[in-house]
């Protein structure tokens, strides 16, 4: 546990910092996810739609250092693949 003032304001600060982190993480996780179920439903174009929003989400966690940039860049790779393979079939 957190002694000193300096520590135990730190400490503070964190856990509203973290309340931050958790929303912008589980923005993400949710495009990525409302994005898995449209191509799996082969709504391609609804897919592709969100494909903006879902770039946002991405850049923002990675900008504000929720994840890291070669995370940001694997997620993306990831989701532009998808979307090829799907559009493929």
């Amino acid at each position: 546990m957190a002694i000193t003032k300096g520590a135990k304001k730190a400490h503070r600060v964190s856990l509203r910092k973290q309340v931050f982190n958790m929303r912008r993480k589980s923005e993400m996780r949710s495009m990525l996810k409302t994005i898995g179920k449209h191509v799996q439903a082969g709504n391609i174009k609804e897919a592709q739609a969100l494909m903006p929003t879902a770039y946002k989400a991405i850049d923002k966690a990675a900008k504000r250092g929720v994840i890291k940039p070669n995370t940001a860049a694997r997620k993306k790779s990831r989701l532009v693949g998808t979307l090829k393979r799907a559009t493929a079939k």
